[in-house]
């Protein structure tokens, strides 16, 4: 199934496969607002609730998938690449940090739409250039990016892809501020926990930007790896990590995941090698859902030491960048 509808002012694109269904919000970043698996009762992602959409508008990024570019935070809203200079408006006042990008609420068109009997594919395009004054006059290149998304019965595989139109390399840093519902099917969020395939824990200082230093994984932590750590109903969660695969049903698995420690059942988020830097953050830790977040870098690897070994990339003109990762339940 694939159609079009009104919701609360926009229109939407609904489409389902199998036991699966998702809506995608083009023009609000192209924001996959709700995935669901309907077999199982699974409402995967926090969609917004009809007296949410006002909070929807103003905070795009507490709902769905939405796309941060750059993610996380910038210190002081400024850095430097390739002889020139980025400057961003402070959105954190009392840190000075610029943080989430404009993109996660900017207006996507549909450029393509298509089932087929093993998928569904909807593709969102935006460009940016002079016109487009709310990102260009920021970041001051020309660009096409795409969200692809193709769902099928084993799942949501989302493809998010940069192309460089400009004349110089175009730095690309790219990050997913993504609320798992917890508790997501049925039962108390003590009946859940998360898995996630962490390393070592980045100390922040109290801008929340790197110090530099990486940490062993506190206890508290380490159960991310191996048992499982509640995440929702629990403790402020905001922190930061590196990458390293787990091991789920006795395979290497890199990424998150949320089971129903009654059931069994288990929201899988899948992230390639872009990903390299987990934020994990539950907004205090009183809501009904965390926020695993995938970073192609470590939050303001612009202005780290060494940039390139934060994650920090550029695409050369006329080059592209992708990411990919796969929500499912099972």
């Amino acid at each position: 199934m694939l159609r079009r509808r009104e919701w609360h002012g926009f229109t939407v694109v609904e489409f389902s496969k199998g036991d699966y269904t998702a809506v995608v919000v083009p023009e609000m970043g192209a924001n996959l607002i709700r995935l669901s698996n309907d077999r199982l009762g699974a409402e995967i992602l926090r969609s917004p609730a009809d007296d949410e959409v006002e909070e929807f508008r103003r905070r795009p990024h507490v709902f769905g998938l939405p796309l941060l570019f750059p993610p996380n935070r910038i210190e002081d809203g400024r850095y430097e690449f390739d002889g020139r200079s980025y400057r961003f408006p402070i959105t954190i006042p009392v840190e000075n940090n610029y943080h989430h990008g404009v993109l996660k609420s900017q207006p996507f068109a549909v450029s393509k739409a298509l089932e087929t009997d093993e998928e569904v594919l909807v593709e969102c395009r935006y460009y940016s250039n002079a016109a487009n004054d709310a990102v260009f006059r920021d970041f001051p290149h020309e660009f096409k990016c795409k969200m692809i998304y193709r769902l099928t019965a084993s799942g949501l595989e989302v493809e998010v892809m940069f192309g460089n139109k400009s004349r110089a390399p175009m730095p690309v840093g790219v990050g997913f501020h993504t609320p798992l519902r917890i508790p997501f099917a049925g039962g108390e969020a003590s009946d859940y926990a998360m898995r996630a395939a962490v390393g070592e824990q980045v100390e922040m200082n109290a801008r929340k930007l790197p110090t530099g230093r990486l940490l062993p994984l506190s206890e508290r932590f380490a159960a991310l790896r191996d048992g499982g750590l509640q995440v929702t109903a629990c403790e402020p969660i905001e922190a930061a990590f590196t990458v390293r695969e787990i091991t789920v049903d006795g395979e290497p698995f890199r990424g998150a995941l949320v089971e129903n420690r009654r059931t069994g059942v288990r929201t899988f988020y899948e992230v390639d090698d872009r990903t390299v830097c987990w934020t994990i953050w539950n907004n205090g830790g009183t809501v009904p859902y965390c926020c695993p977040e995938p970073q192609s870098w470590i939050t303001n690897a612009p202005n780290a030491p060494d940039p390139a070994a934060a994650g920090f990339r550029s695409i050369p003109p006329g080059g592209k960048w992708s990411m990919k990762f796969r929500l499912y339940v099972r």
